[in-house]
């Protein structure tokens, strides 16, 4: 099945203009594109199939478009049953969207012992919104929470799989440096015609 990408499109031109003009402030940031990821969302006929592959090796992360200028990109991860990921940081902003079936979000913090202490959890069910940073958390595990395939979009304030982040040892809270980058070699062609019905 063909997908039609115009929402992508539109949705990485939104963000592009948000970003140009409230790139300095998170919160409106933040705010903002929470409502054009929610919109985004609302609709599961735009996500090539490419870009929602899972693997029972573990979790998959798909890059959908990166500024270029780096200040945000977009992401497909993609989840199955009982995948996770490390505790990890993001050192930047970040909005979560969930598209398919349901993930939980269990958020950490360091304390000032350097430990890292489980501070709540919550679900993501299709549709919600989430959000991280360096000033209201960014530190978490995510996990499918469902028994099927997961899929989420996340959009972040950096090419996030070129970011140097941590991971945290869950027993001692002892940070080691990584970069995620992405199982994808070539990103969706936004500029294509919409295929014909």
């Amino acid at each position: 099945m063909d997908h039609d990408i115009t929402r992508l499109r539109g949705f990485t031109q939104d963000m592009t203009r948000l970003v140009a003009t409230e790139g300095s402030d998170e919160r409106t940031l933040l705010d903002e594109g929470a409502a054009l990821l929610g919109r985004l969302i609302a609709h599961d006929d735009w996500l090539p199939a490419e870009f929602s592959r899972s693997s029972a090796a573990g979790y998959r992360q798909y890059l959908l478009h990166c500024d270029p200028l780096e200040r945000f990109c977009v992401v497909s991860f993609v989840w199955e049953p009982g995948q996770k990921t490390p505790i990890h940081d993001h050192l930047t902003w970040g909005l979560v969207g969930q598209l398919r079936g349901e993930e939980l979000c269990e958020e950490y913090e360091r304390n000032a012992g350097g430990a890292v202490v489980r501070r709540g959890a919550h679900r993501m069910p299709r549709g919600a919104i989430d959000r991280v940073s360096p000033s209201i958390g960014d530190v978490h595990v995510v996990s499918n929470a469902s028994d099927a395939v997961a899929v989420s979009i996340h959009v972040y304030g950096a090419n996030i799989g070129a970011l140097r982040r941590h991971v945290f040892d869950p027993a001692t809270g002892a940070a080691r440096d990584f970069v995620s980058g992405y199982h994808n070699a070539w990103v969706p062609n936004l500029w294509s015609p919409a295929p014909s019905a």
